[in-house]
């Protein structure tokens, strides 16, 4: 995005008002930007007029004794990361940077952004969601009211919780300019636990003991071909230093009963973050043509949502997050990306299918969010009403066009 594909970058919550404002009376169609790292997520917003965040841009307040951070919703992740480490604290639940995904580079995440998309990382097994961890938000909705949840209430709307409503929204009920997170310390010591040769059932299992002992496990993950080829499964511990050293200790004991395999400790803080890195941003993927989905079901139903789906259809990639519990899968972009095999064994499973991407041409025909059930669709495009009646914002982000 450049700034001459911007028709508005409002430098004031009551600015961004009086653009949707305007805009709502003329009928005019807004898309909703920040800083552009995820321009390949969700539907096009067609016939828009771009909106940019970026105006909101800074912290306004960080009380490391409060473990607490509110910024504006343009302001660029890496200046919260940054701020955050200067007091070795962390935002919890590991938010994702898909540049590499998407052919972004270029871009900058920024906050709002990271929650407007709800982007969680594999510290969300313990951790939670980014909505866990959201505790205020305003943003100005699409009557052009400007609306403030959590925290200092400026106005509230009673019977919605907008807090957690504006987390994974994706821009539709309103355009964000401030959140505030609790943040937590950073660990003082990361271990990596490495299983080798296990197949994806095994995986599984031993990735569902580990998150069922008292060892406080911080991620699972499994790759059924890893960087050399061959399977590795990685279970991460992360706290003070005697503390991570004992569980490490402890859990590969465990493992080791199940799973009568050669468990490596690696403690070296780069390999560490490097490799969940790699899983937090799916760069397993990185540069590899076709469609990427995410699936969400139990666990245990992990391997058996790839096994169902590899007699379907072609899969030119797979890897396990949350234990098993989160999927990603790339296929070949022909057809319908794979969208009727997955959709209908996610359906089986109880789960939901994202397409995370895609091109413009196949989010044209194929769904990108799961279908919801009617009475949840409902309930959506109900509160889409409420807060943007003139369906001027992001129209079109979330829903496949008839």
């Amino acid at each position: 995005m450049t700034a001459s594909d911007v028709f508005a970058a409002p430098q004031s919550e009551a600015e961004c008002a009086e653009v949707i404002k305007e805009a709502a009376a003329s009928a005019t169609k807004l898309e909703i930007t920040g800083g552009g790292s995820r321009s390949g997520f969700g539907h096009a917003v067609a016939d828009a007029k771009r909106l940019s965040t970026k105006g909101f841009s800074g912290i306004s307040l960080y009380e490391p004794n409060a473990l607490t951070i509110v910024a504006g919703a343009g302001t660029p992740v890496r200046e919260i990361e940054v701020a955050l480490a200067a007091e070795n604290q962390q935002l919890p639940f590991e938010p994702s940077d898909l540049r590499a995904l998407y052919g972004t580079k270029g871009a900058e995440p920024t906050i709002g952004g990271v929650v407007a998309t709800g982007a969680s990382g594999p510290r969300r097994i313990q951790a939670g969601a980014c909505r866990d961890s959201l505790i205020g938000v305003r943003f100005v909705n699409g009557k052009g009211e400007a609306i403030k949840s959590g925290g200092r209430v400026m106005k509230n709307v009673t019977g919605y919780d907008l807090v957690k409503l504006s987390s994974g929204a994706h821009g539709t009920l309103g355009v964000l300019t401030e959140v505030a997170f609790k943040v937590l310390p950073r660990p003082e010591k990361v271990a990596t636990l490495r299983l080798s040769t296990l197949g994806e059932d095994a995986a599984v299992r031993a990735m569902s003991m580990a998150l069922g002992s008292p060892y406080d496990v911080t991620g699972a993950a499994h790759f059924p071909a890893g960087l050399d080829g061959e399977p590795t499964t990685m279970i991460r511990l992360e706290g003070f230093a005697n503390s991570v050293d004992y569980r490490a200790e402890k859990l590969r004991t465990e493992l080791r009963d199940l799973a009568d395999v050669d468990i490596d400790i690696d403690s070296d803080p780069e390999r560490c973050a490097a490799s969940w890195k790699r899983v937090r941003d799916a760069e397993a993927f990185e540069g590899r043509p076709g469609a990427v989905w995410r699936v969400t079901v139990k666990p245990t139903d992990g391997p058996k949502l790839v096994s169902a789906l590899r007699e379907k259809i072609k899969t030119d990639g797979v890897f396990y997050d949350w234990g098993g519990g989160l999927v990603w899968v790339l296929t070949p972009e022909v057809d319908d990306a794979g969208a009727t095999a997955i959709r209908t064994e996610t359906n089986q499973l109880g789960g939901k299918a994202t397409l995370v991407r895609a091109s413009e041409d196949t989010r044209r025909r194929i769904a990108v969010f799961h279908p919801e059930p009617a009475v949840l669709a409902r309930m959506s495009a109900g509160l889409r009403q409420v807060f943007d009646p003139a369906g001027v914002l992001n129209s079109g982000r979330m829903t496949l066009a008839a």
